[in-house]
């Protein structure tokens, strides 16, 4: 306490200083207002008022969100649970003889049904494989459970890959509502940054006399932010919300367009299938090097920082994307090419 109490008349020498060079009068300090002065992070003392409304604005921030993911998430596990009584019904199973099967009680099964049960992945995958059923057609998210849906996941996965491919490509066609002719006149490219889609895109517009777009610009434009803002403020599924959209609109105003796509769209099932649906793609495909050195040489240096973990992390993503790009339409290689070689194999490749 005494060094508590000498810091209280330090204090106090230092306001009544501060205020006499105001000529203004003292007021009384008591130890009250000197212990919020000192405790208050700001240096003034807080009211109780204050602090409760900001906690009631804590609260209030904070309580909708809570309450909107909880209730997600109850919502999935009722679909969960209402695919897999679904599914051991259509099998004839009881819930005691399908529990016993996979080392579970019966209660804890039945909870599970009801959509009460936060089941592990382990167990859902035991259960899966009792039922005969595709682990991913009991765990999707939004979709019903329907019994064409998992013959026919189940029939696709027994297909090789050269078949899955022409199976893939064969659906989008049936069922996308884009004739043929109309995918033609929609020239979309693919392809990781540096591999010419922006270049190349313009001069085949301009050969095709139809506009040239730029996807991430258009998305900027709609939106009147720049892409490291959205990505900051609302993450990677927001910006492919964003993206979704922006195709939208582009589909909606042009029937005939030049699309430069970004390196990611195919990393999202939905966004892609959109644009292989709708557009006559071409991956523009490149070495790792070539895309390196057309970025840096685009202005951005900060590859050069770390060139070896720039480059590692390069092969490693056209390694993981390589079977995506690989659903395009068509493929061209511009690695080694002169610009108007280019121009001109994309040109016979979208005519």
């Amino acid at each position: 306490m005494p060094a508590k109490s000498h810091t209280y008349r330090i204090l106090v020498l230092c306001i009544r200083k501060s205020v006499e060079s105001f000529s203004v009068p003292v007021p009384v300090l008591d130890s009250t207002f000197l212990a919020d002065v000192l405790c208050s992070p700001q240096g003034m003392p807080r009211s109780s008022s204050h602090q409760e409304k900001k906690r009631s604005r804590s609260r209030r921030l904070r309580g909708p969100a809570k309450t909107s993911d909880y209730k997600a998430i109850s919502e999935y596990l009722q679909q969960l649970g209402e695919r897999l009584r679904s599914a051991r019904v259509r099998r004839g199973l009881t819930q005691e003889r399908l529990a016993k099967q996979c080392a579970l009680s019966s209660r804890f099964l039945a909870k599970v049904e009801l959509g009460g049960g936060n089941i592990s992945v382990a167990r859902l995958r035991e259960l899966a494989r009792a039922l005969d059923v595709p682990m991913e057609a009991l765990a999707a998210e939004s979709l019903p459970a329907s019994p064409a849906f998992e013959q026919s996941t189940t029939f696709l996965k027994n297909l090789p890959p050269a078949a899955l491919d022409n199976a893939h490509k064969l659906l989008l066609e049936r069922f996308s509502g884009a004739s043929s002719a109309l995918r033609r006149t929609r020239i979309a490219l693919t392809g990781l940054r540096g591999a010419g889609k922006s270049t190349l895109g313009s001069l085949l517009a301009q050969r095709l006399q139809c506009p040239f777009i730029e996807l991430d610009r258009q998305i900027e434009r709609d939106t009147g932010l720049t892409l490291s803002i959205i990505f900051d403020l609302y993450g990677q599924a927001g910006y492919r919300r964003m993206e979704r959209v922006a195709l939208d609109r582009i589909l909606e105003r042009h029937r005939r367009f030049v699309l430069a796509t970004g390196g990611g769209i195919v990393s999202d099932p939905g966004n892609y299938n959109r644009l292989l649906s709708t557009c006559f793609t071409v991956w523009l495909r490149a070495k790792p090097e070539d895309h390196m050195a057309r970025v840096i040489k685009q202005g951005d240096r900060r590859p050069m920082a770390q060139s070896r973990q720039a480059m590692r992390d390069l092969r490693r993503i056209l390694y993981s994307r390589e079977a995506l790009y690989r659903q395009a339409d068509a493929v061209l290689d511009t690695s080694g090419q002169l610009l108007k070689h280019s121009v001109y194999s994309l040109l016979r490749l979208v005519s």
